[in-house]
């Protein structure tokens, strides 16, 4: 029986016992063509059964029919015959051989002194014709997979081939690895093609490669042709296949292979497990994967870590990290992927205190020097407003890659330190670390915050210059907001039109923001006009050109761009901010009165509006926010002004707060914050839409441009 787009869940397990007959199909012409296998009794075989062939035809042979006589001895000739001559020695191969050399080669590789190998090998290529066993070669193909050296690749496949070594079937699949493993998918699938015989360790090892190179389609169609050689495959193949199905989105073809892989006795199998909850995450499914987490009679670190990432790729940070403390108290041991997920995932709930438990549990269990779990900390605490805390966790590192020093710029940058971050970047340099796109973009936006013009262009001039890197639309984003904050508007307006390319939602959304901060009507609303047709559901785009028209005393214009709004269904969302104090959130709207500090909270509040306002705060009404409703605008309670009251009246005197809002901090708020900072002596860290802001004795890192 066929059973298209199976649910395991939906399949008893009587139901496949007794089934006589399944079929594996993939019938969607647009990805497999009419390709089908079946599966008969547990066993799998093509539709189109293969006809036995006799391999040895039948060969009559005379002398065995007649009667076999022996062979006549030859008569002495006497005739004198010159004896044959002996070769020339020059002409005799002579094989050579220097056992000691080699097994000093095999002897480097097991103890994982890989170039120490290459260099041993390097004699016997500069003296040439030595003949080296297969364990040789053995271990030269295990030095060039760990060092993942193409060159390394070529030198030992040349030697092979140069003095004629003729690998058996293992070696064969062995140098197919080592070109897979290095990324050599051209000759691989060369060597693939001309390989005499080929077995499942040869058809795995191909397609594993193709999957992990993102060729999943030739994956597949690699897969249907073993199919239909073999009718067998392991769990590493299925594991494999599923794994393309999540890389191309295809939920029904993991359905069929986790159907398959039931029938076959490979559903409690760990490859296939962790494959299937990596999948069904992936597709949407997050129920599906559960269900698969809770069915593995053995939850490694593996199915852990693919769980929590499901959870997490989803936006169920609260659920990933009460996941995270059941493999916690359930004793598996965690990984610096694992550490790595978790303080990505405190960072995205903005939650300081379970990022530091995170943070001593990554030192606690070994793996406090590396690389990938230091660089997630370092983006933390960017993140989170800790960039003393980001430096020190990046100084400590022993060892930097590229990403690790772009976290560290972006968030200088960020925070509105671009010094700090222009001599990050330089001293980047002088360490001989190579930038990619994404250093000039950190870099770059750091300059536009801090209003480093001088020292942008000459960033941005050099990234074609000196490093051949071609500036990209997020580049030029960044030398609009540069060239807006200065007010060169016509200048930002030409270098959009100058562009390589066409121009970006990013661009003109740049040029926007300088409109409304410089309230440059005309251009701003051609701005908005190129925004409309590019992101004509984006809210943000009208009320920044809501609140230019409302600015400029454009009332009609205002009203119209209402209506539009209005007309299309777009509704500006309730704003909200939030405070972490004692580990445990506080969240707050406009107006609200739903704390149960609420009296003292808003007693506080009236009591920092009159110390302002003796200093010269004057409420401001006239702009909108971008992205919320008319209730936040009206309010004179915003969200964010009763977060830092509660956190005044929460926390020891002198204490940092720190704020995270899901929107962009109004004009009005900014003005009030700067002289909150101001009468109450403390430091105000406000994370909204768009950037940080450090509010410090009356003054705002942003320089007044958000």
């Amino acid at each position: 029986m066929e059973i298209p787009l199976l649910r395991y869940q939906n399949l008893a397990l009587d139901q496949i016992q007794s089934a006589s007959s399944f079929r594996l199909s993939f019938s969607d012409p647009k990805f497999f063509g009419h390709r089908s296998l079946s599966l008969f009794s547990g066993y799998c075989f093509p539709l189109n059964i293969r006809k036995w062939r006799n391999r040895l035809p039948h060969i009559r042979c005379s002398s065995v029919e007649q009667e076999l006589k022996p062979r006549p001895k030859p008569i002495p000739s006497k005739i004198e015959v010159d004896e044959p001559k002996a070769a020339p020695l020059e002409d005799i191969h002579v094989v050579k051989r220097n056992s000691g050399l080699c097994s000093q080669i095999e002897k480097s590789v097991l103890y994982k002194r890989y170039r120490e190998a290459f260099e041993l090998f390097e004699i016997l290529e500069f003296e040439g014709g030595y003949e080296l066993a297969s364990s040789t070669y053995d271990a030269l193909v295990s030095a060039c997979i760990s060092l993942k050296s193409i060159r390394g690749v070529k030198r030992v496949t040349n030697y092979m081939i140069s003095n004629g070594f003729e690998p058996d079937q293992y070696m064969r699949n062995r140098v197919l690895l080592m070109h897979v493993k290095c990324g050599m998918m051209i000759d691989a699938r060369r060597l693939f093609e001309e390989m005499p015989e080929r077995n499942l360790v040869s058809w795995n090892t191909i397609i594993g490669g193709l999957v992990d190179s993102g060729d999943f389609m030739d994956a597949f169609q690699l897969f249907l042709d073993m199919w239909q050689e073999f009718s067998d495959g392991g769990s590493r193949t299925f594991a494999t296949m599923i794994r393309a199905s999540a890389g191309l989105g295809l939920i029904f073809a993991g359905r069929q292979f986790h159907s398959c892989c039931l029938k076959m006795g490979l559903g409690a199998d760990i490859f296939v497990s962790c494959a299937l909850i990596d999948m069904y995450s992936k597709c949407g499914d997050i129920e599906d994967a559960q269900c698969v987490f809770d069915e593995m009679p053995r939850k490694t670190t593996v199915g852990w870590n693919s769980i929590i990432a499901g959870y997490a790729l989803h936006g169920y940070s609260e659920e990933a990290l009460s996941m995270y403390y059941d493999m916690r108290d359930s004793g598996v041991q965690m990984d610096h992927f694992t550490f790595s997920m978790i303080i990505r995932i405190c960072a995205r709930l903005a939650s300081l205190e379970h990022a530091k438990q995170a943070h001593a549990g990554l030192v606690r269990h070994g793996f406090g020097l590396d690389v990938v779990a230091n660089t997630s900390l370092v983006d933390f605490y960017c993140k989170w407003g800790r960039i003393e805390d980001a430096r020190h966790v990046f100084e400590q590192m022993p060892l930097k890659n590229v990403i690790s020093w772009n976290a560290l710029i972006a968030g200088y940058g960020n925070h509105g330190r671009g010094d700090e971050a222009v001599e990050m970047f330089e001293k980047m340099l002088q360490e001989g670390m190579v930038p990619n796109h994404v250093t000039f973009l950190a870099v770059l936006s750091a300059c536009s915050h801090s209003g480093l013009s001088e020292r942008g262009w000459e960033i941005f001039e050099s990234m074609s210059r000196d490093h051949k890197i071609k500036p990209r639309a997020m580049h030029y984003a960044c030398m609009i907001e540069l060239l807006g904050r200065e007010g060169l508007l016509d200048e930002a307006s030409a270098l959009i039109r100058s562009a390589p390319f066409n121009p970006t939602a990013n661009m003109w959304a740049a040029l926007l923001t300088a409109c409304r901060i410089h309230e440059n009507l005309e251009l701003g609303k051609f701005a908005a006009e190129k925004l409309y047709g590019m992101e004509p559901e984006k809210l943000s785009n009208y009320v920044v050109l809501l609140n230019i028209y409302s600015s400029s005393g454009k009332l009609k214009e205002a009203a119209s761009v209402v209506q539009t709004l209005r007309r299309k269904g777009l509704r500006m969302l309730p704003a909200c901010s939030w405070i972490e104090v004692k580990k445990h959130l506080h969240i707050f709207r406009s107006g609200d009165k739903s704390h149960s500090e609420t009296r003292e909270i808003y007693q506080k509040m009236d009591d920092l509006m009159i110390r302002i306002t003796k200093h010269g705060y004057i409420p401001e009404e006239k702009h909108l926010l971008p992205d919320v409703d008319e209730h936040e605008w009206r309010s004179f309670y915003h969200s964010e002004k009763l977060a830092i009251a509660y956190g005044l009246i929460s926390t020891a005197d002198g204490t940092p707060l720190q704020i995270v809002q899901s929107h962009r901090i109004c004009g009005d708020c900014h003005s009030a914050v700067k002289l909150i900072a101001r009468v109450t002596g403390r430091e105000i860290v406000v994370r909204d839409a768009s950037r940080f802001h450090h509010f410090k004795d009356g003054s705002c890192s942003c320089g007044n441009y958000w």
